[in-house]
């Protein structure tokens, strides 16, 4: 196979490079350069998994090496937004700000659930992490110039919940679209039309709204089809 087998190694080395830089960017509060990078790992991210398939050079390494890449990149970074949208906090309240890192350690633990959890071959158990930092990079992004009480606190709920929703066992569709029939794909096709009108609607801000929009219909079919 020769240098073939390290080409989905390098990518994934490439998303890791990413979610480092997006992390420094978060702790010196530019949330331009932390949306960029976390959107190069996201890209990255895409095509370690496709590049393998393509190439057939899956190892056990290589899974390893994309949970350890996705810990950073979609674990660390959002916990490090979180972290300096807190910051104000600490005048007060001290170690308020530390919470944000919740989120990083059940990100950890959604990944690991991941790797053994048989029934998300085609669809996902809890929120996917890189869904999560694209909501906290975004909300930062739009909002980060916000100080009230009432935004930080509400920032600090967000931390709560999200890490909740990492982890929890609500059945979400994934983004794939495997064929264009409506039978098939309708679940994505409404979602992609939703993210389309509120980033259309709201800017950058649409992707974080995309996230809560992705939450509800996730929600809905699973009642749907109870």
């Amino acid at each position: 196979m020769g240098l073939k087998k390290h080409i989905p190694n390098s990518i994934t080395c490439l998303n890791l490079f990413s979610g480092i830089l997006a992390t420094i960017s978060a702790y010196e509060a530019d949330y331009k350069l932390t949306l960029l990078f976390v959107l190069l790992s996201a890209v990255f991210d895409f095509f370690d998994g496709l590049s393998a398939r393509w190439l057939k050079a899956y190892s056990p390494m290589g899974k390893e090496l994309d949970s350890l890449a996705d810990v950073v990149s979609f674990g660390m970074v959002p916990g490090m937004v979180a972290y300096s949208l807190l910051k104000p906090l600490s005048e007060t309240f001290v170690l308020i700000p530390y919470v944000a890192f919740v989120i990083t350690l059940f990100s950890a633990l959604r990944l690991a659930k991941f790797n053994i959890d048989e029934r998300q071959t085609s669809s996902f158990i809890g929120l996917a992490t890189p869904a999560n930092a694209l909501f906290w990079v975004a909300l930062a992004f739009e909002y980060h110039e916000m100080s009230s009480l009432v935004f930080l606190w509400g920032v600090f709920a967000c931390c709560l919940v999200s890490s909740f929703l990492l982890v929890c066992e609500l059945p979400m569709f994934s983004f794939k679209i495997k064929s264009l029939k409506w039978h098939d794909a309708y679940q994505q096709i409404i979602f992609l039309a939703g993210v389309l009108a509120l980033i259309i609607s709201f800017g950058i801000a649409g992707l974080c709204y995309s996230i809560v929009w992705y939450l509800f219909l996730s929600l809905l079919f699973y009642i749907k089809n109870r």
